[in-house]
């Protein structure tokens, strides 16, 4: 999967609608630079986003997985062709799953260090006064702040903002549809 020929893709399908990237943004109810993210292939939309845009400009997954339109040389979709797609979307949301592992090990990673930081000035007497003091509460809010943030984001609550946020935003719930 190449990630600047989708990039690239989706670029051309939102100039063929005339379309502005804030304008596609309002529509799918992200940022302008979320936008400009995709269209750049430093980042990939979610494959329930990536669903809905390719609802939007009448193309098939497959096509936007792919990065180019398809030629369609016979009637309607084969078994293989609709198996094909699904493994492709499958690699598609394993690759960004590994993203946002990544991410969140990243972010882990930076707290450990913030409450290691704070640690080593509590344990050599440094977090008692000056500026050294201000740089040890920085650390313990920012590696508490992290902690709070990983939980949130990983957790069930993270899950019900996601949804409460979709229900202001207008968006169907896919889970709740689900089930």
């Amino acid at each position: 999967m190449d990630q600047k020929k989708i990039g690239a893709f989706l670029r051309a399908l939102r100039a063929e609608k005339g379309l502005t990237q804030e304008q596609l943004a309002e529509k799918m109810l992200v940022s302008s630079r979320t936008v400009s993210r995709w269209e750049t292939g430093a980042n990939l939309p979610d494959l329930s986003v990536l669903l809905e845009i390719a609802d939007f400009y009448g193309v098939e997954l497959r096509e936007l997985l792919d990065g180019e339109r398809r030629t369609h040389t016979m009637e309607g979709t084969t078994k293989q062709d609709t198996r094909d797609t699904l493994q492709i979307a499958a690699g598609y949301s394993a690759e960004v799953n590994r993203r946002i592992t990544r991410n969140l090990n990243w972010m882990a990673w930076l707290g450990v260090a913030a409450f290691a930081l704070y640690g080593a000035l509590e344990v050599c007497g440094l977090a008692a006064e000056g500026w050294t003091m201000n740089l040890a509460d920085f650390a313990l809010g920012g590696a508490f702040g992290i902690l709070l943030g990983l939980a949130l984001m990983t957790g069930p609550a993270g899950r019900l903002l996601f949804r409460l946020k979709r229900k202001l935003l207008g968006k169907a719930d896919p889970e709740a549809e689900e089930g």
